[in-house]
């Protein structure tokens, strides 16, 4: 026969806790015995570390009192359902730990993988890191808005960075934040770009330059987004709907005769 101490000591608690689940009529209180101790057997044991197994899962502690008067099956699938919860709130903590890093990572919050593979592709070939953040800011409204056509945007975006002249157009672009003025480059940063959505519009179709398909009222956030972070894009769409072609977010070859409105 073992005493409270021993009793704690076997199932792993404290004596206060054995005294509390006394007070909670978890636990029966054995008779003292002629020296006025209270003596345990095994099965008192058996009955605590059930009590504290199922407190340490979170088992409320009237729930648990049920399921110690319960019947063995009754037992049994009670404590299936536990491990179930118990695996449903692990696979929640596990999406609260990928959150929690990805909120650390910097362009990892709020983006999908394809995108921050993206992004970091352009930061490793020298691209400003103010025109980094256009591009995630903007990347996160395009996310929010259809995040099924994530991986299809973001896999043209790839193949058209590939082209030497989309990356001297990002270079020509950051170096003009270094001007307080105007910079004359990007004069003929529009023509060569004007000349290359062209090509691209006549051998890829219209829709491979642009199809995102966006609603005006977030076409013209994301416009405002890029042209407060980098002045000089609002200057080169002003060149740019010169030569046939406007817009930022949403690029849209202008019909001959057409007004060029810049967005």
């Amino acid at each position: 026969m073992l005493t409270i101490g021993e009793l704690a000591a076997y199932a792993g608690v404290t004596v206060r806790a054995v005294r509390h689940y006394h007070a909670k009529g978890l636990l029966p209180e054995p008779e003292r015995d002629h020296s006025g101790y209270r003596r345990y057997d095994a099965g008192a044991v058996i009955e605590l570390i059930k009590i504290r197994t199922l407190a340490e899962a979170g088992v409320p502690l009237a729930r648990v009192r049920e399921l110690l008067r319960a019947g063995a099956e009754e037992f049994a699938a009670a404590v299936r359902d536990i491990d179930r919860q118990l695996q449903a709130e692990i696979r929640q903590r596990q999406r609260h730990r990928e959150q929690i890093a990805r909120l650390a990572a910097g362009d990892h919050l709020a983006l999908p993988p394809e995108v921050v593979s993206y992004l970091d592709r352009l930061r490793a070939l020298g691209v400003h890191e103010r025109i980094l953040q256009v591009e995630r800011d903007g990347w996160i409204l395009l996310a929010a808005r259809s995040p099924g056509r994530v991986a299809e945007w973001t896999a043209r975006k790839h193949e058209q960075t590939a082209d030497g002249r989309l990356l001297g157009f990002y270079r020509i672009l950051g170096e003009a934040l270094d001007h307080d003025g105007d910079d004359p480059r990007l004069v003929e940063l529009a023509d060569e770009l004007a000349a290359y959505f062209t090509r691209l519009a006549d051998e890829q179709g219209e829709d491979y330059v642009d199809d995102t398909d966006l609603e005006p009222a977030l076409v013209q956030l994301m416009d405002a987004l890029a042209f407060d972070t980098v002045p000089p894009a609002r200057q080169l769409i002003e060149l740019l709907a010169e030569r046939g072609w406007t817009g930022w977010t949403k690029l849209v070859r202008v019909p001959p005769g057409a007004d060029a409105v810049s967005r």
